[in-house]
Formats: structure tokens, C-alpha cells, sequence
């Protein structure tokens, strides 16, 4: 009894395989591939390496870190969430910049003509409830 329950999972896989074709829900989407040079890119910068880097500007000032990217709805620009003050995420003061501001020099996040004062000053970003 007990072999005959241990192949039961193993024959119900075999005979939805082999029953037909599987049906995926929903429409085909199109995909608009373009040729990437793959081994360039493997030198670029990963999210998960992005998140939580520090941000100077150009005195070397360390100005705020990087909390996360965010891409919104309607606007495919990425935008920067830095972390500006605070200790330990105390009091941290969350402000918006187009990635496209910041630069990457030597490894490096720089917003080059901030400082803590003037982030601080910009809008307090705040995520949207899930």
C-alpha cells in the first residue's frame, strides 16, 4: 500500500505531461527583443549593489544613502529614494532625485551640488501603501 501512494505523485506528473500541451492563462505578449552587448553589461551596477551605497558630492561630503530605486507608474525614469540625517533610520528624511542626477565616479554615488541641507529640504518622499 505504502509504494502504491509513493508513485502516485510521480504517475499523475508524467501523465500531465504527456496528455497534451499545457496551456498557459492568457494572451501572448510580444517580446521586442534588441542585441545587448552582454559582457559590457555584466560590468554595470546591480540593484541589490545600488541599494544602501552612500552619496557624496563633490567636496566628498558623505550627503545621504541610497534606499532604493523606484520606477513610477506612468514614467518609465528611475528615480533614487536616498535616505538623508538619521541615526540607525531614526529621523531619516526620505527625498526623490532622477537617477540621471547622480554620477558614478571611481565606484562611487556622487550628487555632485547637494548637500545634507539642501536634500533636506526637498519634499519628503513616503511609499505608497501596498
Amino acid at each position: 500500500m505504502k509504494s502504491y501512494i509513493a508513485t502516485l505523485p510521480a504517475t499523475l506528473l508524467i501523465l500531465a505531461l504527456t496528455s497534451g500541451t499545457l496551456q498557459a492563462q492568457g494572451s501572448p505578449q510580444p517580446i521586442n527583443a534588441k542585441r545587448v552587448d552582454v559582457v559590457q553589461l555584466a560590468t554595470g551596477y546591480r540593484a541589490s549593489k545600488i541599494d544602501g551605497a552612500p552619496v557624496f558630492n563633490h567636496s566628498h561630503d558623505k550627503i545621504g544613502t541610497i534606499d532604493d530605486l523606484i520606477i513610477g507608474p506612468n514614467n518609465p525614469v528611475p528615480y533614487a529614494i536616498l535616505s538623508v540625517g538619521g541615526f540607525l533610520g531614526m529621523g531619516t528624511h526620505l527625498v526623490a532625485v532622477p537617477w540621471n542626477s547622480l554620477q558614478i565616479v571611481d565606484r562611487q554615488m556622487r550628487l555632485p551640488d547637494a548637500t545634507k541641507e539642501s536634500l533636506k529640504a526637498l519634499p519628503e518622499f513616503r511609499y505608497a501603501p501596498d
